[in-house]
């Protein structure tokens, strides 16, 4: 697998991908670059048997601060048919499917400001750890914008219920690190020290795991967990996500 990308930095540790957003002086944004490098990586994973397991993280003070919005406006701006959004809207469905699709265990790592889009794409990860002064939030409504980014949605209602999901999408409310865990947002949370062995220790038994009943597990848990496509409205997110920035831009 190719470790040659401009927005992540990309290392593998004997069983172990370990794939950083690295666009620090951005927030990590998740632009059109960024979801296309992550969108190889996760289908080059089929070729790499030795791979058990995917940490997810970031670089510099937070996980991530969401989607290009500025990005969002210029491809609408360049493209008023709204198709080149469209097709931004599902490449990041089509990350974050294979992220909860992935034969093997994916880890996020998260610290700092996770925001929107970055909510979307950690929650598509099997495991989540937080540090104690980590921050989530899902302001889209507050923006003038539905939640529409990745399949979040669905998403959010599987892992968290709806009744929670109501609150945290009309009300935009920050959540501290333990709220999060207190709803099932983050399954663990450590100091910033402590962070790694949290995460070392979900990789360790992992590891030691067989491989095809590794695989097994995780389809039957991704087919549990898997809304119906009949009544999955999040196929229409990214008709949605583009004409509510047209609003919200006087298009």
């Amino acid at each position: 697998m190719s470790h040659d990308h401009k927005t992540l930095a990309v290392t593998d540790e004997g069983g172990v991908l370990r794939v950083r957003l690295d666009r620090p002086d951005k927030g990590n944004a998740l632009d059109e670059t960024m979801l296309s490098e992550l969108g190889t990586i996760l289908a080059g994973l089929r070729e790499c048997p030795d791979i058990r397991v995917l940490v997810l993280s970031g670089a510099g003070d937070d996980f991530c601060l969401g989607g290009g919005r500025a990005e969002m406006t210029q491809l609408l701006a360049a493209d008023p048919t709204g198709l080149a959004l469209r097709r931004l809207g599902d490449r990041a469905r089509a990350v974050c499917e294979a992220l909860a699709a992935a034969e093997v265990v994916t880890i996020a790592r998260v610290h700092g400001r996770t925001i929107g889009a970055g909510v979307a794409l950690a929650l598509h990860c099997d495991l989540r750890v937080g540090t104690e002064d980590s921050r989530f939030r899902l302001p889209e409504l507050a923006l003038g914008l539905p939640t529409t980014w990745g399949g979040a949605l669905a998403r959010l209602i599987s892992e968290l219920g709806m009744s929670r999901v109501r609150e945290l999408i009309l009300t935009a409310d920050a959540l501290d690190a333990q709220t999060a865990h207190r709803i099932g947002l983050l399954h663990r949370v450590a100091p910033s020290t402590d962070i790694d062995r949290v995460v070392d220790g979900w990789i360790r038994p992992t590891l030691r795991r067989s491989a095809s009943a590794l695989r097994t597990s995780k389809a039957l848990l991704h087919a549990y967990s898997a809304p119906s496509r009949l009544a999955d409205v999040g196929l229409l997110d990214s008709h949605l996500l583009a004409v509510a920035v047209g609003e919200t831009t006087g298009g």
